[in-house]
This record gives C-alpha cells, structure tokens and sequence, in this order.
C-alpha cells in the first residue's frame, strides 16, 4: 500500500485512550466500531452456563481488532472485550470500513487479510486444544506472546488455557525446575 494511501485511510480513524478494565464490546450490544490496538492488552471473554468468565482471545499491541461477527452482521456480541491494561486506541466506524471497502482497493484487500489472520489464529487454538497439553499451549503463548505471561493475572490465563489456576501454578513450577 502507498504511503498515500495509508495516509488516506488512516484520516478515518479517530484515536482514543482507555483504561484497565473498561468494556471496549460488551455482550448484548452490537460492535459498531473496529480497532487498531496501539498499545496495551485486552482480553474477550464468555460467560459459560455457571457463570464462569471463560478467555477465548487476547489481543496484544500492535494488533487490529474486533468482533467480527457482530461488526459485519450487525448482531448483538456474544463476548466481552475488556482491557486489561490501559491502551491506546485507533478506532473506525462501520459506515466509514464500508466506505473504505467500496471505495479503496488496497483496504478492501488488507480487510481481507485481516480475516484471514483472524481465521488461521482461531483454529489454531481450537486445533490446540485438542491436539495439545496445557504445558504446550502455555509454552507456546509465552513464547508468542510474552508479554501476556508477564502483565495479565494468572487466573484469566489460565481460562484461555482451559485449566485452573492450580493446575498453571503446577505447571510453571514444572517449567522453572527444568530451566
């Protein structure tokens, strides 16, 4: 893409600074904006049928984001996207992405890509969940994702990695006694 270009479309995303804890997409309501994560880290999560919040993704700077069913469907959310850090912002409105995919080739063909990434990092955790150990899927968020190991707390780790917190203080221990 131009320098051009990107500048172009960069004019339609207004910046903004959250705090730690802030509900960026709540459940329920319908995602109307799509965002570019400059700094900081969030989580979305469920509710499961106990009541238990459950992490499903993370996202970490430099990072786009949104939940795309809700954004393009035009559908009520069925997760939550919390901060877990305070961040910086970018954010585009749904009528300004839709202008851009009409009327921008080289965003229509990034806002493709971007699905794509967002397909492949999906299934490659459903896929680990299956066909991993905890310890594996916990290695390999750390390696890919260090600072997730080193600024969210460990019981919301856990959840994403589908085990209790117990289990994840076993299995770092584990880890520390073989380095």
């Amino acid at each position: 893409m131009s320098d051009e270009k990107a500048d172009l479309i960069f004019t339609y995303f207004k910046m903004g600074v959250l705090t730690k804890g802030t509900l960026l997409i709540q459940e329920g309501k319908t995602s109307e904006k799509s965002y570019f994560l400059k700094s900081g880290i969030i989580r979305c999560y469920i509710v499961d049928l106990d009541g238990n919040e459950v992490t499903t993704r993370f996202f970490s700077a430099p990072d786009f984001l949104n939940d795309y069913l809700s954004f393009f469907e035009r559908k009520p959310s069925e997760e939550n996207y919390e901060l877990i850090t305070d961040c910086v912002l970018y954010s585009i409105s749904y009528d300004n992405v839709q202008y851009c995919f009409h009327s921008i080739p080289e965003f229509r063909e990034w806002g493709r890509m971007l699905l794509t990434l967002n397909y492949t990092r999906i299934n490659r955790k459903m896929i680990a969940m299956h066909k991993e150990t905890a310890q594996e899927r916990y290695l390999s968020l750390q390696k890919r994702n260090p600072e997730i190991i080193q600024k969210v707390p460990l019981h919301i780790i856990a959840s994403y990695l589908g085990i209790t917190k117990y289990s994840l203080s076993r299995i770092r221990k584990e880890i520390q006694e073989l380095s």
